[in-house]
């Protein structure tokens, strides 16, 4: 848990704060804008919650940080209610589940509420408040690991739900050994109606992303919007594979339709299907720059 004897002093005064074990993931600063920014490489709090939404969302913030390294000086009454709104609904019939864990140095996770079928893709931390909401949104059926990376607790979800987990056998780790259904190859399947797995490796030699209904892309690690160069990007500082073959995933991504990029790591991009063809476009631009290689922000 957060300490005040930790509290970082670039916070502003009042009842929120972040402290000293910060790691700078970026998770409360997403999703709480108007309370948390960063500052000397870490988080903290520059504005205190100012209304019912902003503390709600502060209060979702703490709960999602996989270090616990956001606190309150007063003992929160209103924790329980924010532990109800998680997961957070996207759209329609998706939703962040919330709960990062620094296992997955806080990769977002993902529920999709599917008539055959709940999915949850890649893996939050597991605890109880979630666990409770997500049996009563129907279970979970099948977990999807978009890569090697982000599989936190799939091994407690498992156990619990007694859920199928999908991941492909070229990211296949100790840890993952006994996954129940081992994706090959790269070709795309179509693993239930209207839910594609996509083969895209580059940041890991088994990386695939999932798109839903052709609007909704969950990507892992190979593709988020950067705040800082102001379109979609990949990760090219964190690219463990091949820069060459991602570069060549990409491609063949941009040829799909979609309207939502829900990344692992990065920030979230919702447009329409020909803004987004565009930002697809100026991301390979980017990617095949020379110029990529030397100077990335990756955030």
């Amino acid at each position: 848990m957060a300490t005040l004897q930790q509290r970082r002093p670039e916070n502003i005064s009042g009842d929120f704060y972040v402290d000293n074990t910060c790691i700078d993931c970026d998770t409360c600063r997403w999703m709480a804008p108007a309370t948390f920014h960063r500052e000397n490489e870490q988080s903290a709090v520059y504005n205190q919650p100012a209304s019912q939404l902003e503390r709600l969302q502060a209060m979702q913030a703490l709960l999602s940080c996989p270090t616990a390294s956001i606190g309150t000086i007063e003992k929160p009454k209103d924790i329980k209610k924010a532990q109800e709104t998680l997961p957070l609904l996207v759209e329609e019939n998706v939703y962040h589940c919330g709960y990062h864990s620094q296992d997955s140095f806080a990769a977002a996770s993902y529920l999709m509420v599917h008539d055959q079928a709940n999915i949850l893709i890649d893996s939050p931390r597991f605890t109880a408040p979630l666990v409770k909401r997500l049996e009563a949104m129907g279970g979970v059926r099948y977990m999807y690991l978009t890569h090697r990376d982000d599989v936190a607790d799939h091994a407690k979800f498992k156990a619990h739900f007694n859920c199928q987990r999908i991941l492909h056998k070229d990211d296949i780790t100790a840890d993952t050994r006994d996954v129940e259904m081992q994706l090959s190859g790269n070709e795309t399947v179509e693993f239930l109606p209207d839910v594609l797995i996509i083969p895209v490796p580059g940041h890991s030699k088994g990386h695939t992303v999932l798109l839903y209904k052709n609007k909704f892309l969950f990507t892992g690690d190979h593709l988020a919007w950067s705040t800082y160069l102001h379109q979609l990007y990949a990760f090219r500082r964190y690219c463990w594979y091949s820069w060459p073959e991602q570069i060549k995933s990409m491609q063949k991504l941009a040829e799909y339709n979609f309207e939502w990029v829900l990344p692992g790591h990065g920030r979230r991009y919702h447009s329409n299907p020909e803004t987004m063809r565009q930002q697809m476009q100026k991301c390979l631009a980017w990617m095949q720059d020379d110029s990529a290689t030397s100077s990335t922000p990756d955030d």
